[in-house]
């Protein structure tokens, strides 16, 4: 049997949590996910909400560099091992 996977609408707290473990600056996340860091800022700094297209591409952009996300009523952020 396979198990579903949780999908998860990442927060702030998590784009924040993500950076922060990657190390990554809002020009990074910016580069890796093709939203403009201007965009990913508004957001962060609760001046507008993202679309869903938004919140997906940088969600990808986090998972690609080994972020995990889980939510369980409260945001969670780990940074998994990638393959070498």
């Amino acid at each position: 049997m396979q198990e579903k996977k949780e999908t998860i609408k990442i927060t702030v707290a998590h784009v924040r949590g993500a950076r922060g473990l990657l190390g990554w600056n809002l020009a990074d996340l910016a580069q890796k996910s093709g939203i403009s860091a201007i965009t990913i800022s508004k957001w962060e700094n609760n001046k507008s909400r993202p679309t869903n297209k938004t919140r997906e591409a940088i969600q990808r952009a986090l998972e690609d560099a080994g972020i995990e996300f889980s939510n369980g009523g409260e945001p969670g952020v780990k940074r998994r091992r990638l393959p070498v």
